[in-house]
């Protein structure tokens, strides 16, 4: 597993509990910073899940040379 998924997957988190913070607090900047925290995790989640993919893709080459690339 790429560190980029777990690392992403924390800030989701952390974005999420943000969001929650300033929507119960009525602290809209709070708010908006989660949710810019969540976007941006899940953007170095899918990132890190594509190396993943391509790791995997080469992985295949390199074991079964004859194997057409998906």
């Amino acid at each position: 597993m790429d560190n980029d998924r777990i690392k992403g997957t924390g800030k989701e988190i952390k974005g999420n509990v943000k969001e929650v913070v300033g929507k119960v607090t009525g602290d809209r900047s709070t708010e908006v910073e989660g949710k810019a925290d969540q976007v941006a995790g899940k953007v170095q989640r899918k990132y890190g899940e594509a190396k993943d993919e391509v790791r995997d893709a080469l992985d295949d080459v390199d074991t079964d040379p004859s194997r057409p690339i998906p």
